[in-house]
């Protein structure tokens, strides 16, 4: 339980600046779907690779499958922070994010692991298509540019910080908002890697094919 309070003790997280899949059968519902804006899944293809355009629909190969689905935790793990309110809230909650503890504490353990990981995901993966399909580099890009979005909530609690009132609400619910969004995008881009799928965000997916060749 100390742990868990330790995660989720409410301190103001310093971002870096580097921070500016479906299934053939959907696990959610299309009334969810629709409601979270997310798009339809689209199957991957090994030559496409993910991202835009058609393709053959043959499956990713398995380790493509699991190194796009581990990607998706960067962003979730460097924003888990904005969990504290609803985490608070709601403490069973907690027990599906028990087993990433380690990961939380190894990433916050050094100021610039965050910043580190960002380059190597970049430099390392993204940049790098003689060694990776663009089936990873397409889900890599956009745990990347999801993460770099988390630099605008938390410019705003840097800029106000109400100690009370209409202001904490409103800080409260975007925190929430922020946290539950990383949670939906989480198990929406690692379940569909791991079937093979190419799961398209809403907001990044477009930025994402932008950045990969």
């Amino acid at each position: 339980m100390s742990s868990s309070l330790l995660l989720f003790t409410p301190t103001t997280k310093v971002l870096h600046l580097h921070h500016c899949h479906h299934l053939s059968k959907p696990i959610l519902s299309k009334p969810i779907r629709k409601l979270l804006l997310l798009p339809p899944p689209m199957q991957a293809s090994k030559n496409n690779g993910g991202g835009g355009g058609g393709g053959k629909k043959d499956s990713a190969d398995a380790p493509d499958r699991i190194i796009s689905a581990a990607c998706y935790l960067y962003p979730f793990l460097d924003g888990v922070q904005y969990g504290r309110y609803v985490l608070t809230q709601f403490p069973l909650l907690q027990a599906p994010l028990a087993p990433l503890l380690p990961f939380v504490r190894l990433l916050k353990s050094f100021p610039l692991n965050s910043f580190l990981l960002f380059l190597v995901l970049y430099f390392a993966v993204v940049r790098n298509p003689s060694s990776f399909s663009r089936y990873v580099r397409f889900n890599t890009m956009q745990a990347i540019v999801l993460d770099v979005l988390l630099i605008f909530p938390d410019l705003v609690e840097r800029t106000f910080r109400p100690a009370g009132g209409v202001g904490l609400d409103l800080v409260m619910s975007m925190d929430s908002t922020v946290f539950l969004f990383l949670w939906v995008s989480l198990a929406y881009g690692s379940v569909s890697c791991l079937l093979g799928d190419v799961p398209r965000l809403p907001i990044v997916a477009d930025a994402a094919d932008r950045q990969v060749m």
